[in-house]
């Protein structure tokens, strides 16, 4: 696959076939990530891969955690509410997802139903914890380097016949994770990313979030015209 083609058709994938992923797939496509720029060549991540037993306990955990009223724990510094233009897009993919779907705006257990696929990593075989070094946590950059292989890992994972989605809810209840995936202390943990053989019979893997058009992002200054 082109890496336009890749780029252009990349997708989020919130819905796997059971079919276990090959550890050897696995390590072509996090060789690919690997790859990704970071400031002055720190290379500042670490990836753990769950699939199994281990993934599984992660799921349980994350659950019954969050179905408790358990309060989120995250390692990193929490986002606030999203606003503005940020929130219109944020409820955007909700309702192109929803609508996917055919939830209901009253259908309150659907809607649920819906949140805590995302705490069980969306049901994908493979998550992929995504770490950096702790002695990092204050540094901006590491967090921007970091993304920029996650980012890799995803891309290079569509490239391969793969599916993913890059799953802050995954990791929520980052203790759960860091435990039964015995993470190391000098590691703190990012995101996560769901990963598998994408479930073609799931319609909302078949949505596509809207993207602003070129000219509203970009400035070229000093070009003719």
């Amino acid at each position: 696959m082109h890496l336009d083609q890749a780029m252009q058709e990349r997708r989020s994938i919130r819905g796997f076939t059971k079919d276990p992923v090959p550890q050897a797939l696995l390590e072509e496509v996090i060789a690919l990530a690997n790859r990704a720029p970071s400031s002055m060549n720190t290379q500042p991540w670490h990836l753990h891969v769950l699939t199994g037993k281990p993934l599984e306990q992660v799921r349980k955990g994350n659950t019954e955690r969050m179905l408790g009223g358990v309060t989120p724990s995250r390692e990193i510094e929490d986002y606030a509410a999203y606003e503005g233009e940020h929130r219109k897009r944020q409820i955007e993919i909700a309702v192109q997802l929803f609508e996917a779907m055919g939830i209901e705006r009253h259908d309150a257990e659907r809607r649920q139903d819906w949140v805590m696929r995302g705490f069980r990593q969306f049901d994908a075989p493979v998550s992929v914890v995504v770490c950096f070094d702790r002695t990092l946590l204050n540094n901006t950059i590491a967090h921007f380097d970091t993304g920029a292989m996650t980012y890799g890992l995803v891309l290079a994972a569509w490239a391969k016949g793969l599916g993913a989605v890059i799953n802050g809810q995954g990791i929520m209840q980052s203790p759960v994770v860091r435990d039964i995936a015995q993470i190391p202390e000098d590691q703190v943990i990012l995101t996560c990313v769901a990963l598998g053989w994408p479930d073609n019979s799931f319609v909302a893997n078949s949505v596509v979030s809207r993207r602003r058009p070129t000219e509203n992002v970009t400035r070229f200054l000093g070009f003719d015209t």
